[in-house]
C-alpha cells in the first residue's frame, strides 16, 4: 500500500510564515516599512493576492500595520507583543492594571519558590540604580531601572511564558502614562513591592510577596488619573 502523499500548507500560509521569519528576525525592525508590494512579489514569486492575504493575516496578529497611501509598517515583533500594543490602544488604565495585578502577584509568588542568589543579587542591583535615579531627578532612568526590576522579578519566576507574556507589556505597564503619574507627591521609592519584595523572596515567603506586590499596585492606582 502507497503513502499517502504529503499535504503542503497553502501557499498563502507558506508566505505569512516566511514574512514572520523576516519580522521575528529583526531584519525589518519594529517602525519601519516592509519592502514595496512589487518586490515582495518578485521576490517570493507570488500573485498580489496570495502576498496581500499574507500580510492581512500579520496586521490581523498584531505583527503588521496598513497604512494606506504610505506602505505597510512592522507593529511589533510577535503575536503576544501585538496584543500587549493592542491593549495600550484599546483598554482603560484600571484594566490594564487588573491584568497587572493578577501577573505581577504570580511572578512574585513564583519567585519565591524559585530565584536564586544571583537572581537576588541582580534585583537588589536594579533597586539601587532605580535609588539613585531618583535621587538625581534623572525620571527616566527611574522608569527604565523600575521596569527592568519587576520583568527581572518575572524572569526569576522560572517560568518562561510568564517571563515573555509580563515582557510584552512594558509599554502597557511603563509607557508614557508611567511618566505622567510621577507627579509631586508621588512615592517613586516605596519598600512595598520592591524592597520588602525581595526581603520576602529570600525568605521563601510567597505569601508575603503577593502581599507587598499588591499593596504597591493598590497605592500605584491612587496616581492614575
Amino acid at each position: 500500500m502507497s503513502a499517502a502523499p504529503s499535504r503542503r500548507p497553502p501557499l498563502a500560509q507558506e508566505i505569512t510564515e516566511e514574512l514572520r521569519r523576516e519580522i521575528a528576525s529583526g531584519r525589518w525592525a519594529v517602525g519601519s516599512r516592509i519592502p514595496p508590494e512589487p518586490q515582495l512579489i518578485d521576490r517570493l514569486g507570488v500573485s498580489r493576492g496570495t502576498l496581500r492575504e499574507a500580510v492581512k493575516a500579520l496586521a490581523h496578529a498584531g505583527l503588521l500595520e496598513v497604512r494606506r497611501g504610505d506602505g505597510t509598517y512592522v507593529r511589533s515583533t510577535s503575536e503576544m507583543a501585538g496584543t500587549a500594543r493592542r491593549a495600550y490602544r484599546e483598554y482603560g488604565e484600571e484594566q490594564v492594571f487588573e491584568v497587572r495585578f493578577a501577573l505581577d502577584a504570580q511572578a512574585a509568588r513564583l519567585a519565591a519558590r524559585a530565584a536564586d542568589d544571583d537572581d537576588l543579587a541582580a534585583l537588589r542591583a536594579l533597586l539601587a540604580r532605580r535609588r539613585v535615579a531618583w535621587a538625581e531627578g534623572d525620571a527616566e532612568g527611574w522608569i527604565a531601572a523600575d521596569w527592568d526590576f519587576h520583568l527581572k522579578v518575572a524572569e526569576a519566576s522560572g517560568n518562561p511564558l510568564l517571563h515573555e507574556l509580563y515582557g510584552t507589556f512594558g509599554d502597557v505597564f511603563h509607557g508614557v502614562k508611567m511618566k505622567q503619574r510621577l507627579r509631586d507627591g508621588f512615592d517613586a521609592c516605596r519598600a512595598a513591592g520592591h524592597e520588602d519584595l525581595v526581603r520576602a523572596i529570600a525568605a521563601r515567603d510567597e505569601d508575603t510577596a503577593a502581599a507587598t506586590v499588591l499593596d504597591n499596585l493598590r497605592y500605584c492606582t491612587t496616581w492614575m488619573h
